[in-house]
C-alpha cells in the first residue's frame, strides 16, 4: 500500500491565512460596531481632551460631550443635554435648542416651530450633534423660516450641530463658544460599516457640501472634517469661522 506525503502549510500560505483571518475579525467588529452603534477608538495617539485650551494647530480634541465640556465655563450649567432635540422659549421670540440631534427631529421640531408663539427669530444652539439628514432638513427649514441662530459663550455645537448653526439668516457666535467639526457616518445599511460604504459616504459628503454652499459656509470647512475621526472633533477657532463665512450675514 503506497502512502502519499503530508503537504505542511509553507511560511507564505501560513502568512496568507494569518492576514485573511486578521481581515475577517476586523471586518466583523465592524459590522458589530456598526450594529450596535459602537465607536472604536482611532490607532495613533490619543487628543487631549476638550478641558484643555484650544490653539492654532492644537484643535483636535477626544469627543466625549457627555464627559468633557469646553474649557470656558458657561453662564448656564445645562445638565446632561437630552437624547433629542429640546426647544423652550427663553424670551420673547427667542428660544433655546438643545440636545442630541435624532433621527425623525427634523419634522418634529419644523412642526414645533410652526406651531409656536410668537413665531420664532432666534434659536439659541447647544448640541453633541447626531443625524446628520436631519441636521440638513431641519437646517433648511429653520433658513425657509429666515431665523437666526445663536452660540453662546462656553457652550458647544459639535459634529452635525454646526449645520443647523449655519442654517441661520444671521449667525451670532461668542468668542468663546465651540463649534467643531469630524467625520460622519452616512451608512443606509445598518449591517455595513461606513468604511465599506463608498457610495453612501460620497453621496453622503455631497449632500453636505451642496448644503453648506446653499446656506453660504464656504465648503472648505469639510477639509477639517474629512481629516478628523469620529471619536475625535476639530475645534474651529473664531478666526477660522470668518474665514468659512459662519459670522457673516447669510447670503
Amino acid at each position: 500500500m503506497s502512502t502519499q506525503p503530508v503537504r505542511t502549510r509553507g511560511p507564505v500560505a501560513r502568512i496568507l491565512m494569518g492576514v485573511l483571518v486578521f481581515q475577517l475579525g476586523i471586518g466583523g467588529l465592524l459590522i458589530l460596531g456598526d450594529m450596535q452603534g459602537l465607536r472604536f477608538p482611532t490607532l495613533g495617539p490619543s487628543a487631549p481632551r476638550l478641558t484643555e485650551p484650544v490653539r492654532p494647530g492644537d484643535q483636535r480634541r477626544t469627543f466625549r460631550p457627555d464627559r468633557d465640556r469646553p474649557v470656558v465655563q458657561p453662564a448656564r450649567n445645562p445638565g446632561k443635554l437630552p437624547d433629542r432635540l429640546v426647544l423652550t422659549q427663553t424670551d420673547g421670540a427667542t428660544y433655546r435648542l438643545e440636545g442630541g440631534i435624532s433621527a425623525g427631529d427634523a419634522d418634529r421640531l419644523s412642526d414645533m416651530l410652526t406651531q409656536a408663539e410668537p413665531a420664532p427669530d432666534t434659536l439659541i444652539l447647544q448640541s453633541p450633534g447626531g443625524s446628520v439628514q436631519d441636521a440638513l432638513a431641519l437646517g433648511r427649514f429653520i433658513r425657509s423660516q429666515g431665523i437666526s441662530t445663536r452660540m453662546l459663550s462656553g457652550e458647544f455645537c459639535y459634529s452635525a450641530c454646526p449645520y443647523l448653526l449655519a442654517a441661520g439668516v444671521e449667525r451670532d457666535i461668542d468668542p468663546d463658544a465651540s463649534v467643531g467639526v469630524h467625520q460622519h457616518y452616512f451608512g443606509e445599511n445598518t449591517f455595513l460599516p461606513a468604511a465599506f460604504a463608498v457610495e453612501d459616504i460620497q453621496r453622503g459628503q455631497g449632500e453636505v457640501m451642496t448644503y453648506l454652499n446653499d446656506m453660504g459656509i464656504d465648503p472648505l470647512v469639510m477639509q477639517h472634517a474629512l481629516s478628523t475621526p469620529p471619536d475625535q472633533i476639530y475645534v474651529l477657532l473664531p478666526e477660522e469661522l470668518d474665514t468659512y463665512g459662519f459670522t457673516q450675514p447669510a447670503q
